[in-house]
């Protein structure tokens, strides 16, 4: 392979990356804002829940199998989980990391779905998907749109 062939091949590589991140990282932001009723409130057009108490009551279905007591606490969980993963992600910030545990976080979600509300819906929200996109994510270098790199390079 020549040099321009291998540069184009890492600027379009570094490309793919930062578009996963960014939509992995926007997507766990935006199901956090539709859960305060940033998008709208509760029934509005392309609104999930609206609000706390309506994504509370889908935590509950989507764990179906544990104690209802936890419910809320799961839902805390997962807000606090996608809020921090979706900054990490965007900014390029401990990627590895916060890729690992986004996959994580996103198959805890796929079997909750599967479990709670039928083995076809994670498959209808791509939540496998993005689950795979997150573990790639794991293995790639930092490059140079990320925090990562920026911080590795300073320290040398």
């Amino acid at each position: 392979m020549n040099s321009t062939t291998a540069q184009l091949t890492e600027n379009g590589t570094e490309m793919v990356r930062l578009f996963a991140r960014f939509a992995l990282g926007a997507s766990f932001l935006s199901a956090v804002a539709d859960r305060f009723g940033l998008w709208g409130p509760y029934g509005a057009k392309n609104v999930s829940w609206g609000n706390f108490a309506h994504f509370v009551e889908y935590t509950g279905a989507v764990t179906s199998l544990s104690h209802g007591s936890l419910t809320v606490l799961f839902a805390w969980a997962a807000t606090i989980a996608e809020t921090l993963f979706g900054i990490l992600l965007i900014a390029g910030f401990k990627i590895r990391i916060a890729s690992v545990l986004s996959g994580l976080l996103l198959l805890s979600f796929a079997m909750g779905m599967a479990t709670g509300l039928g083995v076809k819906t994670p498959f209808d929200y791509s939540v496998f998907s993005a689950a795979a996109a997150a573990f790639l994510l794991a293995f790639c270098e930092p490059d140079r749109f990320t925090l990562d790199k920026l911080l590795n390079r300073s320290q040398n």
